[in-house]
């Protein structure tokens, strides 16, 4: 059998290389630089120290620690102190982050100053400072200028960040000119520390002391508690939605979807969709998801406080879900065996095929252009020898597509590893035949047997 050429396959290409979806970063790509400029010494180490944050993220723990063990908690300073861990930790997520940062739908002034105190409450930094560092976090992703890398490690990403002082010129840069230009903005930053001090402690230190009288569940519980707690919340969105969960859009970056990181960041758990998809106000889609912040931010604009929220075409979603699937079905694929490509298929002239079949004894037939080798298949055909073996030598693509039965999906695939080459012209040339009326069914069977 000669070789006269190889059939070539193309497929459309919809996407240039730049609108393509990119692949998860090779080994080489993921290995940073050291974490600081130069080496570590006993003489140098408190330098790579950030002395503002180290003291608010280690004794504040310790301090509501004691204040766990030593005060009693009564119901009226519980329901406060859950109340106000909402209010606050809300305000992050649907003022600090969606707002601020990502500007997913249109705040009113007084909605803007709500944010500026409780946003102040939760002790977290400045809208200036908190909103610039995220903008350079989504632009830098997972790389050494993110500020809170994830690659460097589950708890860098969670707390280390802000307790090791780095380059300023190592951490990525933002375009931050909308939020200099905020009045609202610019004097909670420079005031932040009495928005901090005032609003973290002292606000719900002084609701309980005057509500009910308790003054000191109301420092411990209320403010120094509540501010931990809302601190690891939203340091969570930071560590734990960059490693929990499943890539449903993009898995070239480490954000992740999943439901517990949802429950415990009031809602920003779907992390893997904001990172696609930052302007949108939403993080979760589907009703049933858990995303108070969505909610509140959807309530806020039935009484006028929020407008123009932001959501991304669907069309585009639907894009990253199914660059995803055609992803998963890629890594399935590569563990199944399909038979040799048509590409790589000699291309095989009629007479060659009957040259093949009557003087080599080859056990070939043909199927909507494909010759395919049933040798080994023969004794094994659910429906019988006599059926099989009339076909070779023969088209038999009528008859395998109904004109004797109309195979399975199993059968079909079946024959993917039993392809031997490509008929040239794609089928028999009816003229050829000796009989170009004949009809492949039961009675061609009996007559040839």
């Amino acid at each position: 059998m000669s070789i006269n050429s190889t059939v070539t396959l193309s497929e459309p290409q919809y996407l240039t290389n730049s609108e393509r979806p990119k692949n998860p970063p090779t080994k080489e790509e993921l290995k940073l630089p050291p974490l600081f400029d130069g080496p570590v010494t006993r003489e140098n180490w408190y330098k790579h120290v950030d002395w503002v944050n180290v003291p608010i993220l280690v004794l504040s723990p310790l301090i509501g620690l004691y204040g766990i063990m030593t005060t009693e908690l009564v119901p009226k300073t519980l329901i406060w102190t859950i109340v106000y861990y909402i209010i606050t930790g809300i305000s992050i997520t649907a003022g600090y982050h969606r707002y601020f940062s990502h500007r997913a739908f249109t705040a009113s002034p007084a909605l803007q100053w709500i944010i500026a105190f409780t946003g102040g409450g939760a002790v977290q930094g400045s809208i200036s400072w908190w909103a610039r560092g995220h903008r350079a976090h989504h632009r830098y992703t997972d790389t050494d200028k993110d500020p809170y890398n994830s690659h460097r490690g589950f708890w860098y990403a969670h707390l280390g960040w802000m307790i090791f002082k780095r380059s300023k010129d190592r951490v990525g840069r933002a375009d931050v000119a909308d939020l200099k230009a905020n009045k609202i903005v610019q004097f909670q930053h420079k005031n932040y520390p009495w928005f901090a001090l005032g609003m973290g402690i002292i606000f719900p230190w002084v609701v309980a002391g005057l509500g009910w009288g308790d003054w000191r569940g109301g420092y411990f519980y209320a403010g120094v508690v509540r501010m931990v707690l809302c601190h690891h919340a939203t340091f969570c969105i930071n560590s734990l939605a960059h490693w929990l969960g499943s890539a449903s859009f993009d898995d070239a970056h480490t954000p992740r979807d999943n439901f517990i990181t949802a429950l415990v960041t009031m809602g920003e758990g779907y992390h893997n969709f904001h990172h696609e998809f930052p302007q949108d106000y939403r993080n979760a889609l589907k009703f049933y998801q858990y995303d108070p912040t969505k909610w509140l931010i959807k309530a806020l604009s039935y009484v006028g406080l929020a407008y123009d929220l932001k959501e991304c075409p669907e069309n585009e979603i639907k894009k990253g879900k199914i660059h995803m699937t055609q992803k998963k079905l890629d890594r399935m694929k590569r563990d199944v065996k399909w038979g040799k490509p048509l590409k790589e298929l000699s291309v095989v002239s009629w007479d060659e095929y009957q040259d093949a079949v009557t003087t080599k004894g080859q056990k070939w037939l043909l199927i909507e252009g494909i010759l395919y080798d049933v040798a080994d298949f023969i004794t094994e055909h659910p429906g019988g020898e006599s059926y099989i073996k009339y076909g070779i030598g023969k088209d038999m693509t009528a008859a395998f597509n109904g004109g004797m039965y109309n195979h399975s999906n199993a059968a079909r695939n079946m024959l993917s590893r039993m392809r031997v080459g490509v008929l040239s012209g794609g089928m028999e040339v009816e003229s050829m035949k000796a009989n170009p009326n004949e009809v492949v069914y039961e009675d061609s069977v009996k007559k040839e047997n």
